[in-house]
């Protein structure tokens, strides 16, 4: 059966969201032992997006689209699939209670425009949504195409992944097949390009397993694919001895639930004192369930004035090395420790852009990163390519990851 997704949002094709959504149903077709063979991005143009649907549906089976279910006026691919099919649209009075109780539940009214998302195409059945207003669709033979099937997805991926695992999957049961696995290995530290290379030989001594890099801003995804459990596992031994440190973790996680689990084990506690990152690390930590076990708090130290008040950086030191440097940092890592009395203490400077900062010494792409611990300070300096919210995003990915390190 030939599969493709479609990521339906203007935003998709900025730099600022990416469609994680696919990749996902990807892995979850695969344990299904099925696989898609088009992924494809689009923006809410109607026009695009009819032209699109038409292709789609004349060279696939079944097509499976994330994204614009929602209630405002670029929300089309309901409206535009009916449009393909000259199907009616017509409302569900069960989703329209459904959207009723969802804000009555809130005590709020549903503004007038939430109600076309309880409008439905005549044919197709509607996937109740237990954690919003907009219900997904399976259009089976739409008129005029039959044994093609439809499914439309809301965008969020809370809501997308609910309503796969709940009563997407049930539907296509019946056509799985031997089910592919997956080897997840999470790689911190390192470019995508120096583990491509580092990794070539053992990728073709297990090349019998499907193999895929993936590279994000925070850490890079090395993805093993087979039938074969066994061969999988021999993988995973061979790769956790070859990557040693730069390993995270295999299989779910991340590096910021990898650092959580390492300080909750030890019984440890960290304080953060963040400038150039300002959130980023502590909101990848409290992102992880139970992250109060371990953090105990994170000062957002943005100016010279909040460094000296905070995390307690002497304002001589300020004067004489300037708010981004390696001693600054240093100081701001100890200064919180001391302040919040946890274990470690862990701190950022840095200038990411887009201009530069006449305060300190730091080019654009400029990071400091400092941790103190019962064993002293240590320290570390990078220089990061890319636009202002991506070296803030690796700069925190890559602090947590230096921690993890001096934890292992």
């Amino acid at each position: 059966m030939r599969i493709e997704c479609i990521a339906i949002g203007s935003e998709l094709l900025s730099t600022g969201r990416l469609d994680t959504n696919s990749v996902w149903i990807t892995e979850r077709l695969g344990r299904l032992g099925l696989s898609i063979h088009r992924k494809t991005a689009i923006g809410d143009d109607p026009e695009d997006l009819r032209t699109l649907f038409r292709e789609a549906i004349h060279r696939s089976e079944l097509v499976i689209c994330t994204g614009g279910l929602g209630p405002t006026f670029d929300d089309l691919t309901k409206e535009t699939w009916a449009e393909v099919f000259g199907a009616e649209l017509v409302e569900d009075a069960q989703i329209r209670e459904d959207i009723l109780a969802f804000y009555a539940a809130r005590e709020r009214v549903p503004p007038e425009s939430n109600f076309k998302q309880a409008l439905v195409p005549v044919g197709a059945s509607i996937l109740r949504n237990p954690f919003g207003t907009a219900p997904a669709i399976c259009w089976d033979s739409p008129r005029g195409y039959p044994g093609r099937r439809i499914i439309l997805l809301p965008g969020v991926p809370l809501e997308m992944k609910q309503i796969w695992e709940g009563q997407v999957e049930a539907l296509l049961a019946p056509h799985a097949k031997a089910a592919v696995h997956s080897l997840r290995m999470v790689v911190g530290s390192v470019p995508e390009s120096a583990l491509d290379e580092r990794t070539r030989p053992m990728r073709e001594q297990h090349g019998d397993l499907e193999w895929t890099i993936l590279a994000g801003v925070s850490h890079v995804e090395l993805v093993a694919r087979g039938a074969d459990l066994a061969r999988l596992d021999a993988a995973r031994k061979d790769f956790e001895q070859e990557l040693g440190q730069d390993l995270v973790c295999v299989g779910e996680g991340s590096i910021e639930s990898t650092v959580l689990g390492l300080l909750q084990a030890r019984g440890e506690t960290l304080g953060v004192a963040e400038s150039v990152t300002g959130g980023f690390i502590s909101t990848k930590l409290v992102s992880v369930p139970g992250a109060s076990r371990a953090l105990l708090g994170d000062a957002i130290t943005y100016s010279a004035g909040a460094k000296t008040q905070l995390a307690g950086v002497p304002e001589e030191l300020l004067l004489v090395h300037g708010t981004v440097s390696d001693a600054t940092t240093r100081a701001m890592a100890e200064g919180i420790r001391a302040h919040l009395g946890a274990t470690w203490g862990l701190a950022t400077t840095g200038n990411a852009g887009p201009s530069e900062d006449g305060r300190g010494p730091g080019p654009v792409g400029t990071i400091h990163i400092a941790l103190a611990g019962p064993d002293g300070t240590y320290s570390i300096r990078y220089s990061f390519p890319g636009f202002r919210s991506d070296i803030q995003s690796r700069a925190a990915a890559w602090a947590l990851d230096f921690l993890r390190r001096r934890l292992i």
